[in-house]
């Protein structure tokens, strides 16, 4: 009961993300039986808050909920970035992968990864304590392109902007996640090759610019 209860959290977390959940949207999004009894149990242990059809966390369900999801979506993010799985390997390793990280090692595991926003397929992780102060226990494996030294090449793992004609422009210009690229020069401006390419960025775009380090 307490897996099926685990999944359903994630189920309701992920369909609340979309907008509002009811009975019909968590059925067609689970497949294994018992999830009537889960969801009553849900509402005896005080996870879930019930009014007529629709359904949505509590507070304690949330909190449980984001814990489950920033351990999955971690996991998603670690075995994509450091493993280079593919989405289909992925999805069925990260959710074994979920329920044997406890908090400390959850913490390390996004300090590693440099504190990423968002999993493979962009949707944000719930923070954590380690990102709130940016506790750096490990050396990250994902970085800020501004903490490359000059000769570094890396490869773009994802970028933080919230800005869409940011994104335009960087897409545009080869800037992308997957795409491998050589740092230049720090200063007067920040000059990355990427192919034959050369491109001069401001301090404040290459910050938002995370990358892992190949040399």
């Amino acid at each position: 009961m307490k897996k099926k209860i685990e999944e359903l959290l994630e189920t309701i977390w992920t369909l609340q993300e979309k907008g509002k959940v009811n009975r019909t949207d968590i059925l067609a999004n689970t497949l294994e039986k018992g999830v009537a009894a889960a969801l009553n149990e849900m509402e005896q242990q005080k996870l879930l808050i019930r009014h007529k059809d629709e359904f949505r966390l509590s507070e304690k369900g949330h909190q449980r909920a984001a814990e489950l999801i920033r351990r999955h979506r971690l996991a998603e993010r670690l075995l994509v970035d450091l493993f280079q799985l593919n989405p289909d390997q992925m999805e069925h390793m990260a959710c074994e992968f979920e329920h044997i990280l406890d908090p400390a090692v959850t913490d390390s595991v996004c300090t590693f990864l440099g504190h990423p926003p968002t999993c493979p397929h962009g949707r944000a992780i719930p923070r954590g304590e380690c990102c709130r102060t940016f506790r750096r226990q490990v050396k990250p494996l994902v970085s800020p392109l501004t903490d490359l030294d000059m000769g570094d090449t890396a490869t773009i793992v994802y970028i933080t902007t919230r800005h869409h004609t940011r994104l335009d422009r960087l897409s545009a210009l080869g800037v992308l996640p997957g795409n491998h690229l050589k740092l230049h020069q720090k200063k007067p401006a920040i000059i990355i090759q990427i192919d034959e390419t050369n491109i001069a960025l401001e301090a404040s775009i290459a910050e938002e610019i995370y990358v892992k380090r190949t040399g």
